[in-house]
């Protein structure tokens, strides 16, 4: 059996919700390169070698008849995925090419982190002993700055002192025009960006400019072609080639940059906010500037915290789990936005991918925790802060915790279950409420973010000691399962609220309150053993003999250090886990065979012993290398088929760092 993952899709371009493309192939030329819903937005790449052409990403139009015979593929030879990078090897007429793609998303650099820049480097040599003549060529189509291929686009180019861009929109520029989850950007202005110490030709035109290269090449363009035009008329493309002349046994390297101005971000109660990184006036130029010019020591710095994860996740979880996290880590923040409110304040903005397209989440921050509190808590702080906003104003009616604040990028209010009672997740937003901000706190040291927000959290803290051990008919974070009452999963996520209150009025100061808390919460957990033990495991709901599921909540008990339900709830737990797997993972609960891979890792996370944690997501790894549903890591499959429920490019897979947050943290 192989131990190296092959990804059901491979993160290339991964900024944002709108910036986000992918390969979903085993290999680089298998496929158009996609856009994380699955649709097509095409980047090709091609070679030149001694007069031969060969392809190394994505493909040309083979169904217009006006084509070229398709060249064929270079043999692609590796493939490896660390958290920032994507890395591709070719080999080919006596030549090796790497294609790096790389999003240096850090964690510590929020200007990096917003940047919206990608690179691709190319780095070719000899293999063979001989000396080799070679160009190389890249193109992106219009596809990538539209909704629907039968929009129109236009493009114009231009020059700085040190690089040369070309860029695409929409011709029709309407910003923030409509929200959705199936959607991509029809505004701003995609970027092809080359330096001029590269020497590259550069072109906008048709995908015909393909043929050129492969007959001269060169790109060297005939004639320009005529706009606005659809994406899909002639497929628009802008090209750079580079001729790297005689290739030896010394890597020659190029560099290209992908940017994306997206004008405005998003809107958020009625005012349109730019992206973070827009915040002191940048342009997009000065942007793409700055990454060129970064661009060694930002490579640097992304291998060290690529080797940082991948050792931590190793030691942590073993080498399944670190690939694990290298996979999801692209992922869980290109399904944000940041940007700052008119305060100034930090705002990390969820979609809700592939789900309903909901803003700010709650429940779907919850899972995604782990990773932003262990490499920058202010993150979390920044997803939250929208939620205590909206809570706190008149248009939110109920007095537990909303759920999101509108559908991606429009954020003027909740559209989940519209606002009717019975759709909504009281239980559930409020411990996540309570359970995400005293987090954020502990690993700050200080308040300093709950403390505007103590009333508020006082009244959720109160609303689950009232509510929250015995839960009535109601939807929890799973809510593809329907409503359940005495959900004893849903219960314990109320216990650990008000414990997590506790632990935050403690480091406050306030000491009386915090043990009134904390001994609210030890009486709730000591009536939950009751009602939920089933012998040698605890029920799905109380009252359900012969019902399991998995208690992933029970993890903040071991990571607040509370001890609320006891090692043996905890073993006994585990012990029952490991009994039922399948193939591809333990299931949710018994009333399906579908299993949630943020849970189930968090539910690992739980085990005192290293083989038991790879023991239980194993099969997990087992999934995502042999599904046939080719789409970014997606949280809900089915634990005996691999196949996909639903769900992909969602954030929640940053809990798939839970393990290794449970080991830095205790």
């Amino acid at each position: 059996m192989t131990n190296t993952l092959r990804p059901p899709a491979v993160p290339l371009v991964t900024v944002d919700p709108y910036f986000s493309v992918w390969s979903m192939a085993d290999r680089l030329t298998d496929d158009f390169t996609r856009h994380w819903t699955g649709q097509r937005q095409a980047l090709t790449g091609l070679i030149q070698i001694d007069g031969q052409t060969r392809r190394f990403a994505g493909r040309v139009e083979p169904n217009i008849e006006r084509y070229y015979t398709e060249p064929p593929a270079m043999k692609q030879t590796e493939l490896t995925v660390t958290p920032l990078s994507s890395v591709y090897s070719f080999e080919g007429e006596g030549v090796r090419l790497a294609v790096r793609f790389t999003t240096p998303l850090l964690p510590d650099d929020l200007d990096l982190l917003s940047r919206p820049a990608s690179y691709i480097s190319l780095e070719v040599c000899s293999i063979d002993g001989k000396p080799h003549r070679v160009s190389l060529y890249l193109d992106v189509t219009g596809e990538w700055c539209v909704d629907r291929s039968d929009q129109k686009v236009a493009w114009e180019t231009g020059h700085s002192e040190t690089y040369r861009w070309q860029r695409m929109g929409h011709a029709e520029q309407a910003v923030l025009n409509r929200s959705g989850d199936d959607l991509r950007i029809d505004w701003g202005y995609v970027y092809l960006a080359t330096q001029h110490v590269d020497a590259p030709e550069v072109c906008v035109h048709s995908a015909d400019i393909r043929k050129t290269f492969v007959r001269t090449g060169s790109i060297a363009c005939e004639e320009p072609i005529t706009m606005p035009r659809a994406a899909a008329d002639g497929f628009p493309v802008m090209a750079a080639s580079y001729n790297c002349g005689i290739v030896g046994e010394e890597p020659v390297r190029r560099l290209a940059v992908l940017a994306y101005d997206d004008l405005y971000a998003v809107e958020y109660f009625g005012e349109r906010l730019q992206a973070y990184w827009k915040r002191r006036g940048q342009t997009a130029e000065q942007m793409i500037a700055a990454a060129f010019e970064d661009h060694d020591a930002i490579m640097e710095r992304c291998e060290e915290f690529d080797r940082q994860v991948l050792n931590d996740g190793e030691a942590s979880g073993g080498p399944k789990y670190a690939q694990m996290l290298a996979l999801s880590y692209r992922q869980a923040i290109a399904a944000h936005k940041l940007v700052v409110d008119p305060e100034g304040e930090l705002l990390f903005l969820s979609k809700e991918c592939y789900s309903n397209g909901c803003m700010a989440t709650v429940d779907v921050s919850y899972p995604s925790a782990p990773l932003f509190l262990l490499f920058n808590p202010s993150l979390v702080a920044a997803m939250l802060r929208p939620i205590f906003r909206y809570a706190n104003s008149e248009a939110w009616p109920f007095e537990f915790a909303p759920h999101d604040i509108g559908q991606y990028p429009l954020g003027n209010g909740q559209v989940y279950g519209e606002n009717r009672r019975e759709a909504q997740m009281p239980v559930e937003e409020c411990g996540n409420m309570l359970i995400m901000t005293a987090a954020v706190c502990l690993a700050e040291g200080n308040v300093d973010f709950a403390r505007p927000h103590i009333a508020q959290l006082t009244q959720w803290a109160d609303y689950l000691a009232e509510h929250g051990l015995d839960p009535d008919n109601q939807l929890c974070t799973d809510d593809f399962a329907g409503h359940l009452a005495r959900n004893a999963n849903l219960s314990v996520k109320a216990i650990m609220g008000i414990a997590a209150f506790s632990r935050l009025l403690d480091l406050a100061g306030d000491g009386p309150r915090a043990a009134n808390y904390m001994e609210k919460a030890r009486q709730m957990a000591e009536a939950w053993k009751q009602l939920a033990d089933d012998g040698d495991h605890t029920k799905l709901a109380f009252g359900l003999d012969g019902s399991w599921s998995l208690k992933y909540n029970l993890i903040w008990d071991l990571l607040f250090g509370t001890d609320l339900f006891g090692e043996e709830t905890v073993r006994r737990e585990t012990e029952s886990y490991l009994k039922r797997r399948n193939a591809y993972g333990t299931p949710l609960d018994n009333r399906a065979s579908y299993t949630k891979g943020d849970w189930l890792v968090w539910s690992a996370a739980l085990s005192e012993e290293r083989g038991d944690f790879e023991a239980l997501i194993e099969p997990l790894w087992r999934m995502l290398n042999e599904t046939a549903d080719r789409v970014p890591f997606s949280d809900w499959t089915d634990t005996v088929t691999a196949r996909q429920l639903n769900f992909q490019h969602r954030s929640v897979v940053g809990g798939i760092f839970m393990k290794l947050l449970k080991d830095k943290h205790l």
